[in-house]
């Protein structure tokens, strides 16, 4: 039988001290060490536990770290719920689109070698994007709208790459002839290189002029080529290379070994039709090295990331990039009389939009007010999450990170929510 736990002090020790310890991020002596309340902390497994039971999610891994110190760690519900698997702290997960962070850390590391700029257009070292066209409806004399083609008034750039502003999108089945057109080209297949995916896209038109308008799109997957050609070597290659080995992040990849695979989280049956989400095995291998999303990992792995982040760009002695890489990262880069893409508006509370108190760095949003947004959190705390479920935040003004690891396409944005509630709740000290 299958034990769904709620969090005590000795099952926090256990968790910290089999896990954490072998990351190299050490364990709080308790959460008032670092200004967290024990009783207030317990609220997070009580009502993951319960959404468990309700099955709003299968399980789920949460990771704490406040001061550079682990405050919580732990496992809830099923890491396979039809097996009756329990969740571990091991457990790895497809984290879809906190791939781009890594991504983003990937492309500072060549700015910082003089191998590439912020400013430079993307077509230095995509040629094809120079002539890649705009999108532009065009209103008839007897008031038909069309859809016509006008060329970029300026070329979009690496940074519009990193921000999202680049006038790309995603493809999606619908009226929108630009989305459907990615779908029609097949540009987000598994069975093709990141040169290729490239061309494919640079047929296509743009969406908006770029620097225009803040769209979710396949930025990130074109950077990641942009990496490529920059660095000479495959994305993959220079994300291991530079990235998780260097900060011993064993479990972090484009996929996961075969003999990984009963660590993996699976998905429920959820949705209108009581479906399983279509969530990638994490022993896939794709020829496609996604940069956008193509990525697996593991909430301790992922904390290591974080860590590098909050240690001003080096961790164990390790430095990835500059301090001042950092800020830069960190800082919103969305101009004034930026405009949402038409449907951003699904983002909801997570809108990277002035009305939500939020902008955009390089590679995840960033709080820019104190107010306007219903979650708590701090000005200048950045985050991020995947299409499965996953999600990060880092408050340095708190001088905390967390890590939301779970495979749920429905309850991503609840319990994204959610846990911003029932983190900064608990936090009571300075």
């Amino acid at each position: 039988m299958t034990i769904i736990r709620t969090v005590g002090l000795a099952a926090l020790a256990l968790s910290v001290c089999g896990v954490a310890a072998a990351q190299g991020i050490p364990k709080a002596q308790s959460p008032e060490e670092v200004g967290f309340s024990s009783i207030r902390l317990k609220r997070i497994g009580e009502r993951i536990n319960e959404g468990v039971k309700a099955g709003e999610l299968p399980g789920a891994v949460v990771l704490i770290a406040r001061n550079g110190k682990i405050v919580l760690f732990d496992a809830y519900g099923y890491r396979d719920k039809d097996a009756k698997a329990p969740m571990k702290t091991d457990t790895i997960f497809r984290i879809a689109s906190m791939t781009k962070p890594m991504v983003a850390v990937a492309a500072m590391i060549l700015m910082e070698e003089g191998k590439l700029s912020l400013a430079d257009p993307v077509s230095k070292y995509i040629p094809a994007f120079a002539d890649t066209k705009v999108s532009v409806k065009r209103t008839d004399a007897d008031g038909t709208v069309e859809m016509g083609l006008e060329p970029q008034t300026r070329p979009m750039t690496v940074q519009d790459l990193l921000r999202h502003t680049s006038g790309l999108t995603y493809g999606a089945v619908g009226s929108n002839p630009v989305k459907q057109s990615y779908m029609d080209m097949k540009v987000a297949v598994p069975d093709q290189t990141n040169a290729e995916m490239v061309e494919k896209l640079a047929k296509l038109a743009l969406l908006y002029q770029p620097g225009t308008h803040w769209e979710y799109s396949m930025s990130t997957d074109v950077l990641g080529r942009v990496i490529e050609v920059a660095s000479g070597t495959t994305l993959d290659k220079f994300i291991e290379e530079r990235i998780t080995r260097p900060l011993r992040m064993g479990d972090t990849g484009f996929d996961a070994a075969p003999d990984k695979k009963d660590r993996a989280a699976h998905p429920q049956k959820e949705g209108p039709k009581n479906e399983l989400p279509k969530i990638p095995d994490i022993t896939f291998k794709s020829t496609w090295k996604s940069g956008g999303g193509g990525m697996v990992s593991t909430a301790a792995d992922y904390a290591r990331f974080l860590q590098m982040f909050a240690g001003g760009g080096q961790l164990d002695g390790v430095r990835i990039i500059s301090r001042k890489s950092i800020d830069l990262m960190t800082a919103n880069h969305l101009p004034p009389d930026i405009k949402m893409g038409d449907d951003m508006y699904r983002f909801e509370a997570l809108e990277p939009s002035a009305r939500m108190g939020q902008g955009f760095g390089l590679g995840f949003a960033v709080r820019t007010d104190q107010g306007r947004n219903p979650l708590p959190g701090s000005i200048g705390d950045y985050y991020w999450g995947g299409a499965y479920g996953t999600y990060f935040w880092h408050d340095p003004r708190e001088r905390m990170y967390v890590v939301f690891m779970m495979q749920s396409q429905t309850a991503r944005l609840p319990y994204r929510y959610l846990m911003r509630d029932l983190v900064y709740q608990a936090l009571t000290g300075n």
